[in-house]
């Protein structure tokens, strides 16, 4: 199991292929994902890496936030996230993740937060078709109608689907094909829609229900000059 990586969604777009194929993608952003510590399984119970990307308010972060950053000799990072990954899948802290981790043809799963869209109507929420527009309904068309039964049970069961918060949740998007990496950009563009708004960022990991490409990199595709500056004992 390889690590992922964090993303950020900068829109969405078109490309054609050679054949003229229009196939539309989300373009994802990867600028500067390094690790910043290990996760073991003799001292937390499991084996993973901390990644971490763009750049914070240095005076919002917390003393131990910079202690945390300072062990590992890597710039603060605005966002931190943990992948799950096989003790032989271990990226060296410090090193810089680069979007051909990922091969075109891949599958992916993608992780993000999907738009908040505040309070919603049970039509908008779970899709309900709604009452009826003729037959004696009037005002309440967009209404749910009854949510319990009569005198038994008399009452409104847990879980039942009602008007509410909608959006606004972590939502993984599974089996997205990645059409196309720009290495010197720092692009990957997947075909459809992954969730988020604009500027939001999102996890991109191997398909967990598909089989990893041959020729994937192995630990993951990485700069070693972050790596090895990083392992550097600091000069006085």
């Amino acid at each position: 199991m390889r690590s992922g990586l964090i993303a950020q969604k900068l829109g969405m777009t078109r490309i054609y292929t050679d054949e003229g194929t229009q196939v539309p993608v989300t373009v994802l952003k990867v600028d500067n994902c390094q690790v910043v510590a290990h996760k073991t399984a003799d001292k937390h119970g499991y084996t993973a890496v901390q990644l971490g990307v763009g750049v914070p308010k240095i005076k919002r972060l917390t003393k131990a936030e910079r202690g945390h950053f300072a062990a590992a000799k890597v710039e603060p990072k605005r966002k931190l996230q943990e992948f799950r990954v096989s003790p032989d899948n271990t990226i060296p802290v410090g090193a810089e993740i680069t979007v051909d981790h990922f091969l075109p043809g891949q599958f992916v799963d993608v992780t993000g937060t999907t738009m908040g869209k505040g309070f919603a109507g049970g039509m908008k929420r779970w899709n309900f078709s709604g009452l009826r527009a003729t037959h004696g309904v009037s005002v309440s068309h967009r209404s749910i109608g009854s949510t319990g039964n009569r005198q038994d049970p008399g009452k409104v069961f847990k879980n039942k689907k009602m008007p509410g918060h909608l959006g606004a949740e972590q939502v993984t998007t599974q089996n997205i094909v990645v059409v196309k990496t720009d290495k010197e950009r720092g692009l990957i563009m997947v075909k459809g829609s992954v969730p988020g708004v604009k500027g939001a960022w999102v996890a991109v990991r191997d398909a967990v229900k598909r089989k990893l490409p041959d020729g994937a990199p192995k630990p993951g595709a990485f700069t070693a000059q972050a790596a090895a500056a990083a392992a550097e004992p600091a000069k006085e």
